[in-house]
């Protein structure tokens, strides 16, 4: 598997993630963690994309679906900066969602777990790795 690690200054958004490493926020996979019926699920979609809680509730057929706050993840993803988690809950059982639209791009770039590193790989590596 082929990847690249690329340090920047920090980077505290996805979008701002896409302007240090000049590409397009499509090509960036920010996550986003929610609760979903009471258990903690990793969101992955593109940059600029925002989290719809209801149709991500449908989606999953869910009874409740809200934006996780930071207490309750931050102990979970230990070996990272809070807010550079990379999308790889998997690793650390939970949950990984991701949008669709991601799939249209042959890489994808996400926080490396710090906001000062990103981590690019391709698209289908993605997936076999994350396995949403």
């Amino acid at each position: 598997m082929s990847y690249r690690v690329t340090t920047h200054s920090p980077a505290y958004t996805a979008q701002d993630i896409a302007n240090a490493e000049h590409i397009s926020g499509y090509d960036v996979a920010k996550v986003v963690l929610a609760v979903v019926d009471g258990r903690l699920a990793m969101l992955v979609l593109p940059a600029p994309y925002r989290v719809d809680l209801e149709l991500l509730r449908a989606g999953l057929h869910a009874d409740s679906a809200r934006l996780a706050e930071e207490r309750e993840f931050a102990d979970v993803f230990g070996d990272c900066e809070t807010g550079a988690m990379p999308p790889f809950g998997n690793l650390y059982g939970v949950e990984v969602y991701v949008d669709p639209a991601l799939g249209a791009h042959r890489e994808i770039t996400f926080n490396a777990g710090s906001h000062r590193e990103t981590m690019t790989i391709a698209y289908a590596d993605f997936v076999r790795l994350a396995r949403p």
